[in-house]
């Protein structure tokens, strides 16, 4: 259960991908049978992480492979996500069961990484109300988890009943009003990826936006802090998987840029995260740990995975 589980099966896809080598489909494939199981039977379907579960669990075989039963998985989450899309909000609720005031209006900045699973099955039925959900969502999130300073708030939430927007917060960063680096670096990648689904030139914007605070606020080592409130000289965690992220969202901006200036910027900052990553934060050696990198933080405030490795820091690095 919980949103981690499809980042193992999405690597051996990779690994597959990357090999050839049919160990990895297999095992993929068992966990695509797993997945499709769970969505039958309505079980953990709370959350709006479907999107990061079965994009990477089911839409991945059915673009590898042709296979039919995941692509019917991946359409059924889709489904079951979009029982999420509060009107008149126009947000997909976060996480928790819809009738719980307590979460209520609520969603995170991680949602922009859960709407290619709408975007997928808008793509594969022509139905309209999926893109609808995904521009809707993304243009609150612009508008509201997007400070003005360029940094994002981890949380916000909304007026379910009426669609007022009401305030942000945190889950997982220092305080309110920091800057929780995950998060950014999904602003980064998020932005970026939905912009590419709508042609809205505001969400590349966004994009690049969310890149310059998070490029501006990076110790020596281009690696950062596991909130953006810490610099050189703190003794506070790095979140190795906030600086996978972010490669990825800097390439995928840099294949989108209008800009060849800011598209080669982003491919040169890319890199040298990416240096880093590889000279300071991978294991010495394949045998010295199961995790490609370390010194990732899953929840500080809930002190739960501090400097560990995480599947999503895996999956996004290799």
């Amino acid at each position: 259960q919980g949103w981690t589980t499809s980042f193992w099966p999405g690597t051996q896809w990779i690994a597959f991908e990357l090999t050839g080598d049919v160990q990895f489909r297999d095992a993929a494939l068992g966990h695509a049978r797993d997945f499709a199981r769970r969505v039958q039977d309505e079980e953990d379907l709370e959350t709006h992480d479907l999107g990061f579960l079965y994009t990477l669990a089911s839409v991945a075989p059915w673009r590898l492979l042709s296979d039919q039963a995941s692509r019917a998985a991946a359409l059924r989450a889709a489904d079951a996500l979009m029982r999420r899309f509060l009107e008149p909000a126009g947000i997909v609720q976060a996480w928790g069961d819809l009738s719980d005031p307590a979460q209520r209006g609520r969603t995170i900045i991680d949602s922009l990484m859960n709407m290619p699973l709408l975007t997928w099955a808008f793509e594969q039925t022509g139905e309209e109300r999926y893109a609808d959900a995904v521009r809707r969502h993304t243009t609150q999130l612009r508008e509201h988890i997007l400070r003005e300073d360029d940094s994002t708030f981890h949380t916000f939430y909304w007026d379910a009943e009426t669609g007022e927007p009401l305030r942000g917060g945190t889950e997982q960063g220092a305080f309110d009003q920091s800057c929780w680096a995950r998060g950014q670096a999904w602003g980064i990648y998020g932005f970026a990826l939905n912009h590419k689904a709508t042609g809205d030139p505001q969400l590349l914007e966004a994009s690049r936006r969310s890149a310059e605070y998070f490029l501006a606020h990076l110790p020596s080592d281009r690696v950062p802090f596991w909130d953006l409130v810490y610099t050189d000289g703190s003794d506070a965690p790095r979140d190795s998987s906030a600086g996978a992220i972010a490669v990825c969202g800097l390439l995928e901006l840099a294949a989108l840029e209008t800009d060849p200036a800011l598209a080669d910027r982003w491919r040169a900052e890319a890199r040298g995260i990416l240096t880093s990553l590889i000279a300071n934060y991978a294991p010495e050696t394949p045998e010295a740990s199961d995790a490609l990198i370390l010194h990732s933080v899953y929840d500080l405030p809930k002190d739960n995975g501090i400097d560990e490795g995480t599947l999503w820091g895996d999956y996004f690095y290799l």
